[in-house]
């Protein structure tokens, strides 16, 4: 910026002050006028030679400690490449640059730390790995690397690597020529090894002279300048302790900060995010957990951890805590036989999947939480339990939820899954049976899934510590945890099973429609296989308006008012997709009102009105009247609390229309339109 700039420039052809010299249209000609005079000839500019020509000038080359090496991630050999590596014992941490970290896939998170240098000191930020193995070029020689820090301002100049022809320019290192390898141009310096990795610097042996050679454990490396007698003389002398550029140039002058960068692509180039919600940080974040921790367990499932947000606070044993809601729990269910035989069974196929199992008493550990337990029935299924493990629960002010990252929200569009759902004449759904059971958590996050629970699920017997070793109903980022999962385990398998998964999946529930049952059996039998071969996930409870496709699969298989019918003769039974009930007989859609009365509250009205359920808009008509009759009640009503009785005034109107609702249930819905609709 002109503001900023303190120097004077002038043009060199008007000596104007306000533009530089490049804005004449005669520059290049007026310039060359001015240099030629009387038909003198110009002086030729060229850049200096770099090639050795064998003249006999006593100029020099500088050589300095780098060594070509090998580095490759521990256990994982084949995945080594060649580097050259600078021995610093000016350094205190190992470094690595960013290319090496891309080529190994490190993709874990930045950490800060402080740059000492010549320059001064910097702030900067690095990802960091550790379990690396560096090894010299005739593997005579291994170590362990330690943490090693993403840094981008390694020095680059390859000038100084050692190489043949120095050495065999001096009598003193000709028994040494042959451990100096040619210099690789397509190997880069990618490391620094500061004085963390000590073995590393030791002299094996030297021989004295002018360059010094020695032999660290790496291999053999030249020190000083080499006067070959066969360069140029170097008239630029190399200074790596300088300010660095926006573009990684290093230079001695005072950088401006006033700059422009113009990118190469136009600036209105669409791309296929363009239409994306974009992502958080914390989103963000989440993923990198998830793309650096995903892993494939022994037993073919998935493992991943808990993702933990940065700088979270300390989690503090909250077993007393929990203690008390477990005794509690268990008085309610000694109350309830009923209740208490459901949560057993349910907790009994927890422990025979191997979904939980005891903590050893030996297990000692810095920081645990224990989850309180609670139960919950579905309105529609009396006879089946959830217990739910209660990830919200707080203690000194923090709960399990409050440390996690709960994830990006990866579901579908869910109209647009119920849309497709109608596009085509046979229709199916499936789910994936324990959705985020078939997730593990990594060992060492298991131990903040704990919680009480009677000894061999026997409720005579004491409470005792057990952890879940599956991602639980209740932590809030599972969703997202199991959706990441479930698209990983198809991310290699054929396009149309991961259109299926990708596009027509809501977290456990898949809905497609095909033109025909061939179709749509064949594309289960390969979405079923491919989930239980990548994943150990199972996809079941099929159910479709087509007999046939019905009929392609075992009974197990199937829903579970599915599985007892005579499917050539008995009528088909109503299907619940996503919310919506379906009449798979008739292949049309219909409602379902709540037959309990509602108090004529302001919970109550709000109650009723949300008690429908109609993401598709097919009752937006009659919900629309119930809409303005509670707007006109709630709006006369706003000095009353929730619970507090409405007056009567309106009430007549409102119980009219809540008695219409019944009439839904009688409406049915076709699935599919015609091409003309």
């Amino acid at each position: 910026m002109r503001s900023k700039c303190h120097e004077t420039v002038l043009c060199s052809i008007c000596k104007g002050y306000d533009h530089p010299s490049a804005l004449h249209k005669d520059y290049g000609i007026s310039l060359v006028a001015k240099k030629t005079h009387e038909g003198e000839k110009l002086p030729v500019v060229s850049s200096s030679c770099t090639q050795i020509c064998g003249k006999p000038f006593n100029t020099s080359k500088s050589c300095a400690k780098i060594v070509k090496a090998i580095v490759y991630p521990q256990q994982k050999r084949d995945l080594a490449r060649y580097i050259y590596c600078i021995i610093d014992d000016q350094s205190s941490n190992t470094l690595t640059t960013s290319k090496l970290f891309d080529c190994f896939h490190e993709y874990g998170p930045d950490h800060l730390y402080t740059l000492k240098s010549c320059s001064g000191e910097s702030i900067n930020s690095g990802r960091k790995a550790c379990g690396y193995m560096i090894q010299s070029c005739d593997q005579s020689q291994m170590f362990r690397l330690p943490d090693i820090i993403e840094c981008d301002k390694i020095p680059q100049n390859r000038n100084e690597i050692p190489s043949p022809e120095v050495v065999a320019s001096y009598p003193h290192l000709s028994d040494i020529m042959e451990y100096i390898p040619t210099i690789d141009d397509d190997v880069s310096i990618a490391l620094l090894i500061g004085c963390d990795l000590i073995d590393t610097h030791i002299v094996l042996d030297q021989r004295v002279g002018t360059p010094l050679a020695q032999r660290l454990p790496l291999g053999w490396l030249l020190i000083g300048n080499s006067w070959l007698g066969t360069v140029h003389k170097q008239t630029v002398v190399t200074v790596n302790k300088t300010s660095i550029l926006a573009n990684g140039r290093p230079t001695y002058l005072e950088p401006c900060d006033s700059s422009f960068h113009v990118k190469d692509d136009p600036v209105f180039k669409q791309t296929a995010y363009d239409e994306c919600e974009g992502l958080s940080s914390e989103d963000q974040a989440f993923l990198d957990i998830m793309h650096s921790g995903f892993q494939m367990s022994e037993s073919g499932k998935w493992t991943a951890p808990l993702p933990f947000r940065t700088c979270r606070p300390i989690l503090h044993n909250n077993g007393e805590a929990a203690m008390k809601r477990a005794i509690l729990f268990k008085s309610s269910l000694t109350h309830n036989p009923t209740k208490a035989t459901h949560v057993c069974e349910f907790m009994q196929k927890i422990l025979d999947r191997q979904h939980a199992k005891p903590v050893p008493e030996t297990t000692r550990i810095t920081e645990k939480w224990y989850l309180p337990l609670f139960s919950v029935y579905h309105p529609k299924k009396p006879n089946s339990v959830r217990v739910v493990f209660d990830s919200s629960a707080k203690y000194h002010g923090y709960s399990l939820n409050d440390v996690l990252l709960k994830g990006p929200p990866l579901y579908n569009s869910l109209l647009g899954i119920l849309l497709r759902f109608r596009k085509e004449a046979v229709a199916v759904t499936a789910d994936v049976e324990q959705m985020f059971h078939n997730f593990l958590v990594t060992t060492e996050h298991r131990y903040f899934l704990r919680f009480l629970w009677h000894e061999d699920n026997d409720n005579s017997k004491p409470l005792i510590d057990y952890h879940m070793n599956v991602h639980v109903f209740g932590n809030s980022p599972s969703p997202a945890v199991a959706t990441y999962g479930l698209r990983k385990t198809v991310e290699k398998a054929e396009t149309v099973v991961q259109d299926f998964i990708y596009r027509n999946f809501y977290v456990d529930d898949g809905l497609i429609s095909c033109r025909t049952f061939e179709e749509a059996v064949d594309l289960l039998v390969r979405t079923q296989r491919t989930l239980h071969d990548n994943g150990k996930l199972r996809l079941h409870k099929f159910s479709s308006n087509n007999r046939e496709v019905l009929d392609s699969f075992p009974q197990s298989e199937l829903a579970k008012d599915l599985c007892n019918l005579d499917l050539c003769n008995d009528t088909l039974q109503m299907q619940r997709s996503l919310g919506l009930f379906w009449d798979i007989e008739t292949d049309r859609f219909t409602f379902c009102t709540c037959k309990d009365k509602k108090a004529f509250t302001r919970r109550g009205i709000l109650s009723v009105i949300n008690g429908l359920y109609d993401p598709l808009g097919f009752a937006v008509p009659v919900v629309l009247k119930g809409t303005l009759l509670m707007k006109e009640i709630l709006s006369s009503t706003n000095s009353l609390d929730w619970d507090d009785p409405v007056t009567e005034f309106l009430k007549n109107p409102w119980d009219v229309w809540v008695q219409s609702l019944a009439e839904l249930e009688q409406v049915c819905i076709p699935r599919q339109y015609s091409d003309h609709s």
